[in-house]
């Protein structure tokens, strides 16, 4: 799914995340455990089931979950911390973790690793991915990494070999012309229009040997990047090759069922490697993940093993042991890890991925096995982006990619534009 936080919700979470430090702790009045974390459907079930299994626990308490759009969940995660009534248990994004645990919007782990919390035998790179300032703020729920969805009765149907490791931006080039001869499903294209998703032209700069965003959080780009990332993109425009302006645009702040690939328009898309069982569940055609296009044959590194995401604990909440347990129990428990499955991503518990993995179905066995032999596509572990980062992503580089598809500017104008406009953002945030 293409996430998306339009620039009404960032401006308003922001807000009212900054506010929430003007506010004292406020303490929950119930020994419940309160939990808020964004997803769909399948998300949802699988984590109330988790949470009734703690309920049933020897130290378990009823948990009150609640689910919400990616877009819904920031607006409301931070208005609630503002108004000092904080979630126990805080469903995190490496994106903004940095910025919540600077604002004590969220609580440090580390005085409970070893006693409610047991990390014993937890993936070291995806508890380094939870620190910040070298304290432990969130738990990953899963390893995954960026991929691209592939719809493979659609190939089948035009003709065309499904894209593999080793595809590359002029493969697709040639995909795409041949989809168009075989005009299968009133022209349906091969590829999703990717100029405005981040995580893939942070994936296409990786692979050059650069970043999206420095340690320092300055641009790790310059405009000749950014001019070639829109003419790139304004070339398979051109060529039919990817879906078109308008086309994309339904796809703006939508739910899964929205998205190119579920609707029909595109046979492949940017997702990620945990959202193959949730797409499947949608579709009737078989799905699967493969890595996203390489520059040039050979070149790698643009793949990395993310965070999905994290749980974090509140700030301020009446409870941090027992919230603290819970999530110990999320991560450890091996019946919890076969309800969860890998919705979430790879679990990090090494005694639960190899409960797990023999009862995973199809499309879950894919995202496992993908994310555990990257190979030479893999790299290491960004730095978090820093607090400016989402604003950058939804109020400047999906406008100008539209902007770009729909003609209002030249990939050469919107690279110059993007990149100042980005430095001044990030400058204005510091």
């Amino acid at each position: 799914m293409t996430i998306r936080l339009n620039r009404r919700h960032f401006l308003a979470g922001t807000s009212a995340l900054a506010a929430a430090s003007a506010f004292g702790p406020a303490f929950a009045q119930s020994s419940d455990l309160r939990q808020l974390f964004w997803g769909g459907q399948n998300r949802a079930e699988r984590t109330y089931g988790v949470n009734d299994l703690f309920a049933a626990s020897a130290d378990g308490v009823p948990v009150e979950g609640s689910v919400l759009s990616w877009g819904d969940y920031w607006t409301k995660l931070a208005t609630e911390t503002a108004g000092g009534n904080a979630p126990d248990i805080v469903q995190m994004d490496y994106r903004y973790i940095v910025e919540y645990a600077k604002r004590n919007a969220i609580a440090p782990l580390d005085d409970y690793v070893g006693s409610q919390l047991n990390l014993d035998d937890f993936d070291q790179d995806q508890l380094e991915g939870g620190k910040v300032d070298g304290k432990l703020y969130g738990i990953s729920l899963g390893a995954n990494s960026v991929a691209q969805l592939v719809n493979l009765a659609a190939f089948e149907e035009a003709g065309v070999e499904p894209p593999n490791r080793d595809t590359t931006y002029d493969d697709i080039f040639a995909m795409g012309e041949a989809f168009n001869a075989a005009n299968i499903r009133d022209g349906m294209k091969v590829i999703s229009d990717g100029s405005g998703v981040e995580p893939m032209l942070d994936n296409w700069l990786r692979q050059k040997g650069l970043a999206l965003y420095t340690a320092d959080g300055k641009l790790g780009f310059g405009e000749d990047e950014a001019v070639a990332w829109f003419q790139l993109w304004d070339k398979m425009r051109q060529a039919g090759v990817c879906v078109d302006a308008e086309t994309q645009a339904l796809d703006q702040n939508g739910p899964m069922e929205t998205t190119m690939v579920v609707s029909g328009y595109a046979a492949m898309m940017p997702s990620n490697s945990n959202q193959l069982v949730a797409y499947q569940s949608l579709m009737t055609d078989p799905l699967t993940i493969t890595s996203y296009p390489r520059i040039a044959p050979g070149a790698g590194g643009g793949h990395y093993r993310k965070p999905s995401m994290f749980f974090s604990m509140g700030g301020g909440i009446a409870d941090e042991a027992l919230a603290a347990a819970y999530i110990s129990f999320f991560v450890n428990d091996v019946e919890a890890g076969k309800i969860l499955g890998v919705e979430r991503g790879i679990p990090c518990a090494a005694h639960v991925r190899e409960a797990v993995a023999p009862t995973l179905d199809e499309q879950s066995q894919i995202a496992l096995n993908f994310v555990s032999n990257l190979g030479d596509l893999l790299g290491p572990l960004p730095p978090p982006p820093p607090p400016a980062a989402g604003e950058i992503d939804s109020s400047l580089l999906r406008p100008v990619s539209q902007e770009v598809a729909f003609g209002a500017r030249s990939p050469e104008d919107a690279g110059k534009y993007f990149v100042k406009e980005a430095a001044a953002i990030l400058e204005r945030a510091s």
